[in-house]
């Protein structure tokens, strides 16, 4: 609801946050975990203070707030995630000619024969150099386009993160415009708008889920509008900025009648093989097919579910079982997604069972990143469940461990990070039920 509420109230929310962010993003490194979660557990709490009152500001001004706080990060360096060398590795190897799938970067070093502008200081920098790339075209386009703005990597970091910034502002005017298509209150928006994960890991750490929550949003936008070309448009672009997308496609085999569920899978379809169509050859097959198959079966980092089958795995085989384990949670989560997706009902919206579908995934998942909730938050912004904001509080603590050199992960913060998740699932759930019982009476 939007009031005239008091000013001041505005005023000590940004006061609070502005330096909180400057500190966080500008003289912090991600090793120095007290001040970082301190600092993050503040940005928070005045988050919440915001979402549990939105009727004392009003909507304009909130607006510029979440504005305000993502260009207050605009000439920082990423310091939570060291993934902009990659990103500017990629950009200088298509800049040379060369594609970004070809070959390792440990390759180019063996055979000495770096090839440009990448330099050893680069390449000391890298946090896989051992394994293919995985970004998608659009990623790999946007790198390309960042070398050739800027030949330092602060200068190409702030090309992305302006492109970031505009894809941004795309999805806050598409949240406002679903809001009002799902009959939902228009400060349902700021779930996602003054979300301090949301802010820091993508405006601040350059992470690509900024424009797969936008194309995918604009494929819902235009889905719930009828315009199911421009949605298969959308959801091409979607998969082509993130792979990710491509789990949502079963989704709409019943919500689509057969004819232009054709349709939509052909646009969908033609709309990646465009985009992807610089990158075809055998080395993007070789590639990303390696990378894909090594994120399942060998990285591991914040897992719920796999954790405990890792443990049971120990405790039977006596060894790590990811490579079996890893195959085999992965058909569970496809076989999940379908039965989500066909169990769902076409009058349900969209935002909540892709809520619920990569909520399957992320739950099955080996590897579960900070910045893999972001998606989540903009879906629970749309209606549904809420537990995305509590984990987009807690997931934060996957930062405690991290030395200048090394990580380490606490296995008593992923327990209690997924805890505090799965206990408000369970009081979601229990609302949802008990609210429907007494509505049956």
């Amino acid at each position: 609801m939007e009031t005239n509420g008091p000013g001041h109230r505005l005023y000590g929310f940004v006061l609070v946050s502005v330096p909180l962010y400057i500190f966080l993003a500008y003289f912090l490194e991600r090793h120095q975990s007290v001040y970082l979660i301190a600092g993050y557990a503040i940005l928070f709490l005045a988050y919440l203070s915001v979402l549990f009152n939105p009727g004392y500001f009003r909507i304009k001004d909130l607006v510029i707030a979440a504005i305000l706080f993502r260009c207050v990060l605009f000439f920082s360096f990423p310091n939570l995630s060291d993934d902009i060398y990659r990103f500017v590795w990629d950009g200088r190897l298509i800049q040379a000619g060369i594609h970004p799938f070809a070959h390792l970067p440990s390759y180019f070093v063996e055979t000495g024969s770096l090839p440009g502008t990448i330099t050893m200081e680069l390449y000391q920098k890298l946090n896989s150099p051992d394994y293919y790339t995985i970004y998608p075209p659009i990623a790999q386009l946007i790198f390309w386009l960042s070398t050739l703005v800027s030949g330092s990597v602060y200068g190409s970091a702030i090309f992305i993160r302006s492109c970031i910034l505009l894809v941004e502002l795309g999805t806050l005017w598409l949240l406002f415009q679903l809001t009002k298509t799902y009959a939902l209150p228009s400060t349902g928006v700021f779930l996602y708008a003054l979300n301090p994960l949301v802010i820091l890991e993508l405006t601040g750490n350059l992470h690509f889920e900024a424009f797969m929550i936008f194309f995918v949003l604009l494929g819902i936008y235009f889905y719930e509008k009828g315009k199911i070309p421009l949605s298969a448009i959308g959801f091409g672009f979607g998969i082509a900025g993130k792979l990710l997308p491509l789990m949502f496609m079963p989704v709409f085999i019943r919500r689509i009648p057969l004819k232009k569920l054709v349709v939509f899978f052909t646009i969908v379809g033609g709309v990646m093989l465009l985009l992807f169509a610089p990158l075809l050859d055998l080395s993007l097959w070789r590639g990303m097919g390696s990378s894909i198959s090594l994120y399942f079966q060998k990285f591991e980092f914040n897992a719920s579910i796999y954790y405990i089958v890792r443990e049971v795995g120990y405790w039977v085989k006596g060894y790590n079982i990811i490579w079996s384990a890893g195959r085999w949670l992965s058909s569970i989560t496809f076989l999940g997604i379908m039965a989500i997706s066909l169990a769902s009902k076409p009058q349900v919206h969209l935002p909540k069972v892709l809520l619920w579908t990569l909520s399957a995934y992320l739950f099955m998942a080996t590897t579960v990143h900070p910045w893999y909730i972001t998606t989540l938050v903009a879906f629970s912004a749309l209606g549904g469940a809420r537990f995305p904001i509590i984990w987009s509080g807690v997931i934060f603590l996957t930062y405690v461990g991290y030395t200048q050199t090394s990580y380490q992960e606490s296995m008593l913060l992923v327990i209690f990070e997924y805890l505090v998740v799965f206990a408000f699932i369970g009081y979601e759930l229990y609302r949802m039920f008990n609210t429907r019982s007494l509505i049956r009476q």
